[in-house]
């Protein structure tokens, strides 16, 4: 895409957050936002400083873990808009316990709420984008879907990497057919995901990825992801110091272990 101007971008978990941040930058750059969200509060309150600058918002309260919501997303925006130009998928929840300790069913809720969301969402946009012949991606993911360090939330790590995948084989296959897509994966940025994580077993320490990686606030997050549709970028990671962390994995992977062993949890 060479602009931004007039697309229309579906952006879940836009209450708050990256999906916040990202909606105001598309926004900022002349595109209407499609606010997807189970915080209905959330995405209601973005209407005013995002029509401020010109975009027209349409919220959506959603559960993205619903079979059904992605079909009525699609026919929102489509009624509103009359496209779709730009999918951010950006739902992530977290849970906390050790290895043990947390049970099958918490393992599906993330999967269904962290992964399954993407799937169903290529399932309804992915059609409508290949019929236009264009349009663009954006998939969050996460440090925890690089490389590993921590054992406190296996679930959401192991829903990450296969965002990272997914993510991959989809730009593979989408880019000769003048769709981009923009794998953003974040490390710490200040949002409220960890505002209300289930503990089981009494919890576990939590690990952090490495103090070389400062707390970021989100909004300049945003400006990375809409400067990578707007360049046709792949992989965007919060702190470009993450390259040389999975270069240093990948060269002595045991060796990586028994460092990420040695490291105190915060």
């Amino acid at each position: 895409m060479d602009t931004l101007r007039d697309k229309v971008a579906v952006i879940t978990g836009a209450a708050s957050g990256i999906g916040r941040a990202i909606a105001g930058a598309l926004a900022a750059r002349g595109a209407h936002i499609v606010a997807v969200d189970l915080n209905n509060d959330g995405i209601q309150a973005l209407a005013g400083p995002l029509s401020d600058q010109g975009a027209t918002v349409l919220p959506q309260r959603a559960d993205v873990s619903d079979p059904q919501a992605f079909e009525g997303i699609r026919s929102a925006a489509l009624q509103r808009f009359g496209r779709v130009d730009i999918v951010v998928n950006n739902v992530g929840v977290l849970t906390n316990g050790l290895p043990q300790d947390i049970p099958v069913a918490e393992w599906q809720r993330i999967l269904d709420i962290n992964l399954m969301s993407v799937v169903r969402s290529n399932a309804v946009f992915l059609p409508l984008l290949l019929d236009q012949g264009s349009g663009h991606l954006v998939n969050t993911a996460s440090f925890a879907g690089l490389f590993t360090y921590s054992y406190d939330r296996l679930p959401y790590a192991a829903t990450k990497a296969a965002i990272v995948q997914i993510s991959e084989g989809l730009a593979i296959y989408l880019r000769p057919r003048n769709i981009g897509v923009t794998l953003l994966c974040p490390g710490p940025v200040l949002t409220n995901i960890a505002a209300a994580v289930p503990t089981f077993g009494g919890g576990a320490p939590l690990r952090v990825p490495g103090e070389q990686f400062e707390l970021l606030e989100p909004a300049p997050v945003g400006e990375l992801v809409a400067d990578a549709i707007l360049r046709n970028r792949f992989f965007v990671p919060t702190h470009i110091g993450v390259v040389e962390e999975l270069r240093r994995r990948v060269e002595d992977w045991d060796s990586y272990i028994d460092y990420q062993i040695s490291r105190k949890p915060e």
